[in-house]
């Protein structure tokens, strides 16, 4: 039996996330100020100003040596108001992998890769023609273990734009990282990272997401290009909302020796509104 601890969490928010997208027909429904169609459409919106910590479960197979990657990225989003016009979004992206076989004769790892921590400034308000937009610093900490992935700091910059109009959301994430140490041991880091987004939110706290999340490694030229498809319900545990959601992803693009195919994305966000 596999008891790995990620693909146990992986089952759990499967688990947790079916009942959503069969529509929560025996959950509370948030009202009032958590009304779950209004959270539903922050949750859309990556630089809402709304505190919310997602469970995210992605598991890709097909890579060259045969094997398989699980990972559960812990992604607390944080808004801080700075000024009476001004937001600082804290998005933390804190990666636990379990990994077999990605390459002929690499083996198994499981640990802490590296955490991605990038900060918005934002302003509260949409801007002209209702554009809602951040930039700011993003950073690559050097945590991984176990050989997850190489533990190398990189610095860049990260920016995101988006327009929400009626249930619909369509927008654009991006960052690129520089590697700015251990270039000697690990070699060079240059990488751009595009997560282009369109979402429907319906009355009901149903939302429907379609994205990319493309990533382009400037020193190999090799494109990595999952496209996800998820289905998420806004639903209330006990007192506490929750979005759960289950959906696809599949591969367009990768390296030669990258996952192949489809795969799977399960999700539970914790949310706090105000």
């Amino acid at each position: 039996m596999d008891r790995s601890p990620f693909r146990s969490a992986a089952l759990l928010l499967a688990m947790l996330a079916l009942p959503a997208v069969c529509a929560a027909q025996g959950s509370e429904a948030p009202s009032g100020n958590t009304d779950g169609a209004a959270l539903a459409k922050q949750l859309s919106n990556p630089i809402a100003s709304l505190i919310s910590v997602p469970l995210q479960y992605n598991y890709n197979d097909g890579y060259g040596g045969g094997g398989s990657q699980s990972t559960l990225n812990i992604q607390p989003v944080i808004p801080i108001s700075i000024s009476p016009s001004w937001n600082l979004i804290s998005r933390t992206i804190i990666p636990l992998v379990d990994q077999d076989n990605l390459a002929p004769g690499s083996g198994s790892q499981k640990g802490l890769g590296n955490i991605t921590q990038s900060f918005f400034f934002s302003p509260k308000d949409p801007t002209v023609g209702g554009l809602i937009w951040g930039v700011g610093p993003v950073f690559q900490l050097p945590t991984a273990t176990d050989n997850v992935a190489p533990d190398q700091w990189a610095a860049g910059i990260t920016g995101v734009a988006l327009k929400q109009s009626g249930p619909w959301t369509v927008g654009a994430l991006a960052n690129h990282l520089w590697s700015i140490s251990d270039e000697d041991r690990f070699g060079k880091v240059s990488a751009t990272f595009v997560q282009s987004f369109l979402s429907y939110t319906t009355s009901k706290a149903t939302s429907f997401t379609l994205n990319t999340e493309s990533t382009h490694n400037w020193e190999t030229d090799e494109w990595s290009v999952p496209i996800n498809c998820v289905v998420s319900q806004v639903v209330k545990l006990g007192a506490q909302p929750v979005q759960l959601g289950l959906g696809a992803r599949y591969w367009a693009d990768a390296p030669e020796d990258g996952p192949d195919g489809w795969g799977l994305r399960a999700q539970m966000t914790f949310l706090f509104p105000k």
